[in-house]
């Protein structure tokens, strides 16, 4: 047995005793460890990617007074350091280093930023009244805003949960900072499943959707603080941009 597996089972020990008993009932290991109690292999870049650019196009089809001036320079900044984590990583996330770290870190703040300076003008323009008397432009805008902060949000989960990516295939940390359903019902799922960022971006949704946890909980305070944060901000936006596309409409 590999000193990877030898540290994982040790760590088992970490774990809630329902957990524990479910990951290895025998307690010798028997069972098997699970994707994301293992080492396993660099996860794949491209769904990352495809959200990262969708969240450029957002922002850039936004109106001018919703933007930080000029309109192109965030997301053109996003779309640079984007291609700089792309050539080191192209398709699978195996090459590691810490300016790496620090530009996917500064990749996910740059769109968070342009996006709650968006959330921000919205909210003023509506609650001065200056918005547009244009429903379908107004819906738009608000809706590009909200599923820019479900990409933010599904990016900050992704980035931080068990120390990231590269954390999260080395297995270094046991400790989940989001509880998955597969992690408390093992024996439900592939022996192979590990979260990867569709399911970040899936709880990113429902949390913004739902305004709380649904299948996911969080465990860690800042995991529970993002979520607060993001669902305030979803929060607002959509009930006041539905609430002035309601008077217009009439």
């Amino acid at each position: 047995m590999s000193d990877f597996t030898d540290r994982a089972l040790r760590d088992l020990d970490r774990l809630p005793a329902r957990l524990r008993y479910r990951l290895d009932p025998y307690g010798d290991g028997r069972h098997g460890l699970p994707a994301w109690l293992r080492p396993t292999s660099g996860e794949n870049r491209i769904p990352v990617a495809l959200a990262i650019v969708t969240a450029v196009i957002l922002q850039l089809v936004l109106p001018d007074r919703l933007v930080l001036r000029p309109h192109p320079l965030l997301p053109a900044l996003e779309l640079l350091l984007l291609i700089v984590l792309v050539v080191a990583n192209p398709v699978r996330l195996d090459q590691r280093h810490p300016s790496l770290r620090a530009a996917s870190l500064a990749l996910t703040l740059l769109i968070t930023v342009a996006n709650s300076i968006s959330a921000v003008l919205l909210i003023r323009t509506l609650i001065n009244g200056h918005a547009s008397d244009n429903a379908a432009a107004l819906l738009g805008s608000g809706a590009a805003i909200y599923l820019t902060n479900i990409i933010a949000f599904g990016l900050w989960y992704w980035e931080f949960d068990r120390g990231g990516a590269f954390e999260r295939a080395e297995a270094t940390r046991m400790q989940p900072d989001f509880l998955f359903p597969q992690m408390a019902t093992p024996e439900l799922a592939s022996n192979d499943w590990q979260p990867e960022f569709i399911d970040y971006l899936y709880v990113s949704f429902t949390n913004a959707t739902a305004f709380s946890p649904t299948d996911t909980m969080p465990l860690s305070r800042w995991a529970k603080m993002l979520m607060l944060v993001q669902s305030a901000v979803a929060l607002s936006t959509v009930g006041l941009v539905i609430a002035r596309a309601v008077n217009v409409l009439r």
